[in-house]
């Protein structure tokens, strides 16, 4: 019997260790072994959306937040979200990510998470949260296109994510990426290695929350037009 969507991301994140080297002044966190209560998590979000082995389309985002996906292990999830809409809470931390906000009022225009991750699945292309030390001291967010020594220390480990995500079970034809930035290097990424066929792109939601609130439902209806062809009836 084959696995199922959600074992076979459960596996994916179960083994999900990044050992390769990294410009000064970053450093890569692994949120399945900074914290035990991730992977329980994790499990229950997957096993809850994912327990088939339906094909669904595949929404790239840029690599994990601190606050979303780098603690509780679901992308674009920080845990008021994972407990507000999806019902799971998580007892050790608590965090607010301004791109989860964007998202779940997407999925709830959608129609709730049961009937849209039924249909998609969003993941990174670096599923690891990536930071950097600012000159304070502190250490900050950081994508893995900021700097091109730190692309080309992940990019090996990036391809290989994106074939073992589209192993599980997500249609290649059309593909969904989150940030113009983003796109243009997993163009580059996808005329080297043939991953996708066309490259659809939208705007990050953390830019809709930061800089175009004013404008969030037209973006909306415009994520809906674009995942499913469909206007919406706003």
């Amino acid at each position: 019997m084959s696995l199922s969507f959600a074992n076979k991301v459960i596996e994916f994140n179960e083994h999900l260790h990044f050992n390769g080297s990294l410009p000064s002044g970053f450093r890569v966190l692994n949120p399945y072994l900074d914290n035990p209560e991730t992977m329980q998590v994790m499990k229950k979000f997957y096993q809850k959306y994912y327990p088939d082995n339906k094909f669904r389309k595949f929404i790239i985002g840029i690599n994990p937040s601190r606050h979303g996906a780098g603690v509780t292990g679901v992308p674009f999830t920080d845990t008021k979200r994972l407990e507000s809409e999806c019902g799971i809470k998580m007892k050790t931390a608590y965090t607010h990510e301004v791109s989860s906000v964007f998202v779940y009022d997407l999925i709830a225009a959608y129609g709730g998470p049961t009937r849209f991750y039924h249909s998609f699945y969003i993941n990174s292309p670096f599923p690891l949260a990536i930071i950097r030390k600012a000159k304070n001291g502190k250490w900050l967010n950081a994508n893995y296109y900021d700097d091109p020594a730190l692309f080309e220390a992940v990019k090996p480990f990036m391809i290989q994510s994106l074939q073992k995500h589209i192993s599980m079970g997500l249609h290649t034809d059309e593909v969904f990426i989150l940030g113009k930035k983003n796109a243009g290097f997993i163009k580059k990424l996808n005329i080297e290695k043939k991953l996708f066929g066309k490259l659809t792109v939208l705007e990050h939601p953390r830019f809709i929350q930061q800089y175009k609130f004013k404008e969030r439902e037209r973006y909306i209806d415009q994520f809906i037009v674009a995942l499913t062809g469909e206007k919406t009836n706003q």
